[in-house]
């Protein structure tokens, strides 16, 4: 048997092997998401049978983006997006350059760091809620030592997005810390020599040494981040509810709210569809970025 004879027929047994993962794939994924993009296109009525398509239309569309509800939401994701994976960021590799320098206690001390990005976010969310109640939470009392009057944490826009992304960065930094030490422990310690022989000190290593070979863990771990803050729900819902107001209102929160409190499909699966095209232009922008800091980097080791 020849050798392209040979290859397909290595493929065509490849794809016989995947085909029951890929029909439960499109079964689980890719048909929910089209009939949502289907439905963002209608006027949905309800009756006791079921779903009603009344009509083809972009009102959905038009309607959404001209909510004032729907900017707020989405500012308030950008920016949620942003500051709490940036604060993740340097603190994920801050721990895991202090765990890289331990040569004692360094799996106890992982393993710890893992209880909190271990714990169901629901879960996590209600632990916060109980140190944030204003009657006799931990936190509050806190506050109240050091404040003439303690606030109402939950009940205040500001403290309650404050709380909400504190929340997130306790449990969401071990994961970012754990990608980072994956990379640290695969730089060579031939680089770490050869910037002490040429007289770098601590910082100057970190910054030419270290974060340069860093890039491709440090976009794997921003990529992921951005995709599940982009997508909060869980937290937010446990936590305020989107309140004080809708100052937590996540976009995820708004389609929720669409779709099972308005009862309006059409516009509920348009706020989903929006969102999941917004997230798709973040991940092919992160995908390109981590893209040219692989390259950058195999050609670092290159020369």
């Amino acid at each position: 048997m020849s050798a392209p004879s040979l290859t397909r027929q290595r493929a065509r047994v490849g794809w016989f092997l995947t085909l029951p993962a890929l029909v439960v794939v499109a079964a689980v994924t890719i048909f929910p998401v089209a009939y949502s993009v289907a439905i963002s296109f209608t006027r949905v009525g309800l009756t006791y049978d079921g779903l009603r398509v009344e009509d083809w239309t972009l009102s959905n569309y038009a309607t959404m983006l001209g909510s004032s509800a729907w900017r707020e939401a989405l500012v308030f994701t950008l920016g949620y997006t942003v500051v709490t994976v940036a604060v993740e960021l340097v603190l994920g590799i801050a721990v895991a350059v202090l765990l890289d320098r331990l040569e004692v206690g360094r799996g106890w001390l992982l393993a710890l760091l893992l209880i909190p990005w271990s714990m169901i976010t629901v879960v996590s969310a209600q632990l916060w809620g109980y140190l944030y109640n204003a009657t006799y939470g931990a936190v509050t009392w806190g506050l109240g030592l050091l404040l003439d009057e303690p606030p109402v944490i939950l009940g205040t826009p500001a403290p309650a997005i404050t709380a909400m992304a504190v929340a997130d960065i306790w449990k969401t930094t071990p994961f970012v810390a754990v990608i980072v030490l994956a990379g640290l422990v695969r730089i060579p310690a031939e680089r770490y020599e050869a910037a002490e022989v040429d007289g770098a000190g601590a910082w100057r290593t970190f910054v030419s040494v270290v974060l340069p070979a860093l890039r491709p863990v440090v976009a794997v771990a921003v990529l992921f981040r951005v995709l599940q803050a982009f997508g909060i729900f869980d937290l937010p819902f446990v936590l305020t509810q989107g309140g004080p107001g809708t100052a937590t209102q996540s976009l995820a929160m708004l389609g929720y709210r669409a779709l099972f409190h308005d009862l309006d499909m059409g516009m509920g699966a348009a706020v989903a569809t929006a969102t999941g095209l917004l997230v798709l232009g973040c991940c092919l922008l992160f995908l390109r970025v981590f893209r040219s800091h692989v390259d950058e980097a195999g050609e670092g080791g290159a020369t």
